[in-house]
């Protein structure tokens, strides 16, 4: 189980330094655009390459905050239950939210397929739309990994075998 995580760790890792990037050239090229644009001379497709980023930032995200658990979570009734029941709720929550996300994954990497078969690029610069989809659809794979991880753990401390 430990190199489970620990391999798990390391994808998000990586989502984490991939999204790291991009929020740096979000800002980057946002505020070069802004000067360039106080001298008349805009960075052509800087909107797009923005969105790009905003895309990979959000997706490269979402893997990280799940295993920090810094997602709202609403635990009114939960709270009431056993330490045990708690982890069992927690384990079938988890299991149906990972399994949600694979299914996202898998349609997400299809839609992909279809995308780059269809030769789909982006408005200005001509840029293949599949590989952020396939970038997308990555992240939310590895966010299932995370997901069914914590589920895993959970039903280790339900006792369930």
């Amino acid at each position: 189980m430990d190199s489970w995580v620990s391999l798990v760790t390391k994808l998000i890792n990586v989502l984490k330094r991939l999204g790291g990037a991009a929020m740096v050239g979000m800002m980057v090229v946002t505020c070069v655009d802004v000067i360039f644009r106080g001298f008349n001379r805009p960075i052509f497709g800087a909107v797009e390459v923005v969105s790009f980023m905003a895309t990979l930032v959000l997706a490269c995200a979402m893997p990280l905050t799940e295993m920090e658990n810094g997602h709202v979570g609403v635990d009114l009734f939960i709270r009431h239950l056993s330490p045990r029941g708690q982890a069992w709720f927690d384990a079938v929550t988890k299991l149906l939210s990972g399994s949600l996300f694979g299914l996202v994954c898998w349609q997400m990497w299809l839609y992909g397929n279809t995308v780059k078969e269809t030769g789909e690029v982006s408005m200005s610069l001509q840029f293949p739309d599949y590989i952020l989809i396939y970038i997308v659809s990555v992240a939310f794979g590895v966010l299932s990994l995370v997901i069914l991880t914590e589920c895993l753990i959970n039903l280790r401390k339900a006792g369930a075998r």
